[in-house]
């Protein structure tokens, strides 16, 4: 019985054999021994296949962040995970990224769900949003080329000890400091 985790993986192969503008659901429908029919009844067409995909990838991306319980470590492990997803295949995860771009909807859950995550951590969503925006160098895949870069990992603490002092001051100090 064909699943959609099947056709999922499928895809996955599909794309990394073929790229993203060349491979097509009769592809992925042929490397499973199947009607492209088949895949169509999971998938209503080529963008929700893709968009799926995507969709998986991005979940694979946040599933280890789930249990941590420290916004340090938290971003820790994201840059670690991206990290080694590019590091691992650097075409495919430039794949990933382009079909995850070519839904902003795929992407703009993917950013909720990682500031929800972020925002228990560290008690409102405002601050979630600045700590992750302030940090997005070191996990944003349009960063990715620079993610190999010598001092990148010094350069993400020296970031976070700026970053971990101003969440640690009281509001009220902060807004008197800013008053002088």
């Amino acid at each position: 019985m064909l699943t959609r985790e099947d056709i999922l993986q499928a895809a996955e192969e599909v794309l990394r054999r073929y790229g993203p503008a060349k491979a097509n659901v009769v592809d992925v429908a042929r490397a499973l021994n199947v009607s492209h029919g088949s895949v169509y009844r999971h998938f209503p067409s080529k963008a929700a296949l893709r968009e799926a995909v995507a969709e998986r990838f991005l979940d694979s991306m946040s599933a280890p962040l789930e249990e941590i319980d420290d916004p340090k470590t938290w971003f820790d492990t994201l840059v670690a995970t991206k990290r080694a997803k590019a590091a691992e295949d650097p075409e495919l995860f430039a794949t990933y990224v382009a079909l995850a771009h070519e839904s902003g909807d795929v992407i703009m859950r993917h950013v909720d769900h990682l500031i929800g995550q972020l925002s228990e951590l560290v008690g409102d969503e405002r601050t979630a949003r600045a700590l992750f925006d302030a940090t997005a160098r070191f996990h944003d895949p349009k960063h990715a080329a620079e993610w190999a870069q010598p001092g990148i990992d010094e350069a993400f603490d020296g970031v976070w000890e700026l970053l971990a002092q101003a969440i640690a001051r009281p509001a009220s100090s902060a807004h008197s400091s800013a008053a002088r």
